[in-house]
């Protein structure tokens, strides 16, 4: 009777989506009875294993979902080779606090080799943590499925599925190529995500160039209005940390 007790007990609570504490409830109730523990303190350190096994899986889902590279974290970023970068600043920014819920965006810019795409994937990774969704890619790449979505009717489908993205990370934005295309596809995310949906942008072409991107200069000119509005600009003055490297200056820090 007991087991039959037992066994029907896990089953009600994978039914109920409890699978941990229908895994620990067997091991925690013994060690609550030898221990003297109220049925109340039982019953907490299940939902805190419950919570918690959650919680972890969470994030597995998170981190799986956003394709950030492998490693680029805030805790690995060499703030002290980069004196032109406010680490309170990009901390600050990293927890998401106002900027994501009102659509704005972070654009960082500087020649390449100095760590944008890094610090980038990093701020990504913080926000994660405070349970934000986020997705790393190239731009190009991002083009290119846009241009094959737009090219069966489905760019509208394809846009909206962005949108439950708190935060979308373009690496890379100044390799886009100047094609009608390509231009058309990347204007209309960044009409679509204006002032509702946060974009990362990283990018070593200053605004002055965006007209190597875009069309044409009305296009660029109103591309820029839109990312910028309310935009935090993270601009890294500094020489190539990978071509220092390679002088034996410093150790690289990979883009």
């Amino acid at each position: 009777m007991r087991e039959n007790t037992n066994n029907s007990l896990t089953v009600m609570l994978k039914e109920l989506c409890l699978t941990t504490i229908a895994s620990n409830w067997e091991e925690t109730c013994p060690q609550a009875d030898l221990g003297g523990w109220g049925s109340a303190k039982c019953l907490s350190i299940l939902c805190e294993h419950e919570l918690t096994s959650r919680g972890n899986r969470r994030m597995a889902r998170l981190i799986s979902e956003s394709d950030l590279p492998k490693g680029k974290t805030l805790s690995s970023f060499e703030f002290g080779v980069l004196p032109s970068l406010n680490k309170t600043q990009v901390l600050t920014l990293a927890s998401g606090e106002g900027w994501i819920r009102q659509g704005t965006n972070i654009l960082i810019f500087g020649p390449s080799g100095v760590g944008k795409t890094h610090l980038a994937a990093a701020i990504g990774m913080r926000l994660l943590e405070c349970n934000m969704r986020v997705l790393f890619t190239r731009t190009t790449e991002l083009i290119q499925k846009l241009q094959a979505a737009k090219q069966v009717l489905q760019l509208k489908s394809a846009l909206a599925k962005l949108d439950k993205f708190d935060c979308l990370i373009l690496d890379d934005f100044g390799y886009a190529r100047k094609d009608q295309m390509e231009t058309n596809v990347l204007f209309e995310l960044i009409c679509d995500r204006y002032e509702r949906k946060s974009l990362i942008i990283t990018c070593n072409q200053p605004f002055g160039e965006w007209d190597k991107i875009f069309q044409d200069n009305a296009m660029a000119v109103a591309a820029i209005d839109r990312v910028v509005q309310s935009a935090h600009i993270l601009q890294i003055n500094a020489e190539s940390y990978r071509k220092n490297s390679l002088t034996g200056k410093n150790k690289p820090m990979k883009e």
